[in-house]
């Protein structure tokens, strides 16, 4: 094993920026897709015909860094395909790409996480019960 393995952590296709290049607008369809990418990682939740694959690495950093994991790639891939499966659109993001995408703000509410009064109130008993228990 070479060193360059034991201090990479990969996720999702390797040489996605490659696989990118191959694949021709207009001429590539899904069948190609899958041949030369493989299934997707996930489609879009409002158009089927959009697909999105991944290729991330990890790898080690610097002493100063203090070995934490340091992002090498993060690329994303986004296709889309007309009704009849032919490619229509091809975008490619890399790390500096991705880091210009300007996200909203808005913080979405999650109710289902809070707890109702009963709940909360028998977690409160049973801390009170076990808590010195330890």
């Amino acid at each position: 094993m070479t060193n360059c393995q034991v201090n990479t952590k990969n996720h999702g296709i390797l040489f996605l920026e490659n696989r990118y290049n191959i694949l021709a607008v207009n001429e590539s369809n899904t069948n190609d897709v899958i041949k030369i990418v493989g299934n997707p990682h996930t489609k879009s939740i409002s158009d089927e015909n959009t697909w999105i694959y991944i290729e991330r690495i990890l790898t080690k950093g610097k002493y100063y860094k203090l070995g934490q994991n340091v992002i090498k790639t993060n690329n994303v891939m986004v296709l889309t395909f007309d009704k009849y499966g032919v490619l229509k659109a091809k975008d490619f993001y890399d790390k500096k790409r991705i880091a210009d995408i300007k996200f909203t703000k808005e913080i979405t509410e999650n109710n289902l996480s809070d707890k109702s009064f009963v709940e909360e109130f028998l977690q409160s008993i049973r801390t009170k019960m076990y808590g010195g228990k330890r």
